[in-house]
């Protein structure tokens, strides 16, 4: 298995509205994409675009941040905001070319991987690894989209 980019952070809010208004009016966000509700994970999402630029180390950025409000205080992003109520960093996210590749990768190194794969906010597949078998951070595997590179 080969490790692919960052994707993205999610971050977790308790108000989605409030958190879009901060990346666009003191981050400088451009481009913030329409918020929709994933039902499978109990929330409601959009994502903040960072820029790509070119500069001496090569191509940076792209990256994205994912914003993430619980629809339901009993789903997995309502209880982490349960303890962490001002919100904050909730995951990251690494790509990778093949999903069940990477799951059967990660299981035979005893890692932890949280449920099966399933649809994720980017609509392909993805499995998160317990933090615990992460250095202590929530991880997200996706699958890369198709015509991403």
């Amino acid at each position: 298995m080969k490790l692919g980019r960052l994707n993205h952070v999610g971050v977790a809010t308790p108000d989605l509205d409030a958190a879009i208004a901060f990346y666009k009016d003191v981050m400088g966000a451009a481009v913030v994409t329409q918020p929709f509700v994933l039902e499978s994970q109990k929330v409601r999402v959009c994502f903040v675009e960072t820029p790509q630029e070119s500069g001496a180390l090569g191509t940076t950025g792209g990256t994205q941040i994912e914003l993430l409000e619980p629809t339901d205080p009993d789903s997995a992003v309502g209880k982490w905001l349960a303890k962490n109520p001002l919100g904050g960093q909730h995951h990251i996210c690494y790509e990778v070319e093949d999903i069940a590749e990477a799951k059967a990768w990660f299981e035979a190194q005893g890692k932890r991987v949280l449920g099966e794969p399933r649809i994720g906010a980017h609509g392909t597949m993805i499995f998160f690894v317990h933090p615990k078998d992460m250095g202590g951070q929530l991880t997200e595997i996706m699958e890369r989209p198709k015509g991403a590179h």
